[in-house]
């Protein structure tokens, strides 16, 4: 058993942008030279998250869409009260996808379905750097 990790760096263009980091991590796992295990992918950061999609025009729309009816903008949130930064909403979202997810790889490919990528979502107001730790977890 054997554990590699990677950073991987990315800019943001701030609230709603989706960066696909599918062959990022893909090489990052070849580049491991482990054969079978999982990797997980993590943001660092309180207003960015990690998911998978079908990284597709449509769906680009539809998910920050889906997070502004369940988490709006326009109300008010405690954070905001405290900071005054108006990301209070950004948090709120950004908890409810998740910082990370894991997934499987055989034979130094990801197992991922056919329409499925890795992404990582900005859910803060401004543009950002981010820094995705993959920890690579094989054999």
């Amino acid at each position: 058993m054997a554990v590699v990790t990677k950073t991987v760096q990315v800019r943001s263009k701030g609230q709603d942008d989706m960066i696909d980091i599918t062959e990022q991590t893909s090489r990052a796992v070849k580049e491991s030279k482990l054969r079978d295990g999982i990797v997980t992918v993590f943001v660092s950061g309180s207003t960015a998250a990690v998911t998978t999609i079908e990284y597709e025009p449509g769906l680009k729309q539809d998910f920050p869409k889906m997070l502004s009816r369940i988490a709006p903008g326009e109300i008010e949130y405690e954070h905001q009260k405290m900071w005054h930064d108006g990301n209070g909403h950004s948090h709120v979202r950004a908890s409810l996808v998740g910082p990370s997810l894991t997934i499987p790889f055989k034979e130094g490919d990801l197992v991922l379905g056919t329409w499925q990528q890795i992404v990582l979502v900005e859910m803060d107001t401004r543009q950002r750097d981010r820094k995705v730790i993959l920890q690579i977890i094989g054999e």
